[in-house]
């Protein structure tokens, strides 16, 4: 069962531009169920998404991906808010589809660009031999004059054959070149490895198995043009940290005016939400609230809060539950409707969702323990990195409660449990911030 909230349309894209000639695109969700949608010519990828989330009564929380899929090659990317979708469809391979999901990395660089790329990457900053300041960084990408080149290794397939090479490579505005002697960057021994003008980078999803890359963190350049497998530049970095920023960069300078646009769109959503650093611990004991600053009184009250929980759980059980089913019942199964849990999904296909939606930090879901039939395990991405956390039932006074610290805070059902971490990190490495979802068109 799945849950979903109402947005009403205000003026939409597909609204403003209905009197337009009609294409037909076909869209599928995660589940491979698809659905036929209508729209403009000359409807943006960010307006498909906007229709989309209004159909599907999804919440609008800037998050939502077109994402354009080949099985057959094992490639993705997700389409830039300013592409037109029926010029890619065009473009594409009779096997190839678009999907509607979740990607919270989207727009994750313009949160955090010293995330994305170390002091070595950058040219500009191994030349000042200082401190990036984030604001500088961010801008120097989305201006096309003082774009910073970014250089590092990488492992290069050779065209046509199997083998891997790794190279020096530097990515600049007019493509991506190899050095054909060490780190040298002079003009004689730079050969050129792609052309940005006309191609798009993808996340090689069978890197290892299809063309025996030498680690998992595969990505390619590819011609925007119905494409054979040999036509692909494959390369593969070390870690997943270096393939997020490699692309990255290939994204930034492939399209930095709309990417200012699409930094526009989010401080202007930023601006109308509450910032997770604008929330602090609060004491209302007293006569009148104030402000915890001692961390240890902070993590004691948070404490506190999940036993509070419990005792007024305790006291519904007392006096009745306003609930047609049973208490114990109702907290074994009321986590069914929550659109982060997913039933009994495997470890290896809860890796699959996570990388999927972007693994960034507090990026979670739940699910049913395969080797506990009473437990539930919370799988959560920290550094791109996907842990997994057990939630074992406890029982006290005859009732059952879950807890995923060994007892010391439990809860009385795992909506409890989800809400409190979303507030508290607890024993977990950080706060659960964005539900691992699925939507059904």
């Amino acid at each position: 069962m799945r849950m979903y909230f109402y947005k009403t349309c205000s003026k939409c894209a597909y609204c403003s531009l209905s009197g337009k000639a009609k294409k037909i695109i076909n869209i599928f969700s995660e589940d491979g169920m698809g659905k036929v949608v209508e729209i403009p010519a000359d409807m943006t990828a960010r307006d498909l998404c906007q229709l989309l989330v209004y159909k599907s009564h999804c919440v609008d929380d800037n998050s939502w991906a077109l994402v354009e899929h080949h099985p057959l090659l094992g490639l993705e990317r997700c389409l830039e808010d300013h592409e037109l979708v029926v010029q890619v469809q065009a473009s594409m391979t009779s096997e190839g589809r678009f999907l509607f999901r979740k990607n919270y990395a989207k727009y994750e660089f313009f949160r955090n660009p010293l995330n994305f790329f170390p002091e070595h990457m950058v040219a500009w900053c191994q030349e000042t031999n200082g401190a990036i300041p984030p604001s500088q960084l961010l801008q120097n990408f989305l201006n096309s004059n003082s774009c910073p080149e970014i250089q590092g290794f990488l492992y290069v397939k050779e065209m046509g054959r199997k083998s891997w090479k790794k190279l020096y490579v530097f990515l600049r505005r007019s493509g991506l070149y190899f050095s054909t002697k060490g780190t040298s960057k002079e003009p004689r021994h730079l050969q050129l490895l792609a052309d940005l003008e006309d191609s798009n980078v993808f996340t090689v999803t069978t890197g290892k198995k299809l063309h025996s890359a030498p680690t998992d963190y595969e990505f390619c350049i590819k011609p925007n043009k119905r494409t054979e497998l040999k036509e692909l530049r494959m390369l593969c970095t070390e870690d997943e940290q270096s393939r997020t920023s490699w692309m990255t960069a290939f994204r930034l300078f492939k399209v930095p005016i709309p990417w200012q646009q699409a930094l526009n769109t989010l401080q202007s959503s930023a601006s109308r939400s509450v910032s997770e650093n604008s929330l602090v611990a609060m004491d209302f004991s007293g006569r009148i609230g104030r402000v915890i600053d001692n961390p240890l009184e902070a993590q004691s009250a948070a404490m506190e809060e999940g036993y509070a929980w419990r005792k007024r759980s305790q006291r519904m059980n007392i006096l009745g539950s306003p609930s047609p089913l049973h208490p114990c019942l109702l907290s074994s199964v009321i986590h069914r409707t929550q659109l982060w849990f997913h039933g009994r999904i495997t470890r290896e296909e809860s890796h699959r969702m996570i990388h999927q939606q972007g693994q960034v930090d507090g990026l979670f879901l739940l699910r049913d323990s395969q080797s506990n039939p009473k437990a539930f395990v919370l799988t959560l991405c920290h550094h791109q990195k996907i842990k997994h956390f057990q939630i074992l039932p406890c029982e006290e006074d005859g009732q059952i409660f879950f807890s995923l610290d060994d007892g010391s805070t439990k809860f009385t059902d795992l909506i409890q449990l989800v809400e409190f971490y979303q507030l508290n990190r607890g024993v977990l490495p950080c706060k659960l911030k964005h539900p691992c979802t699925l939507v059904a068109l």
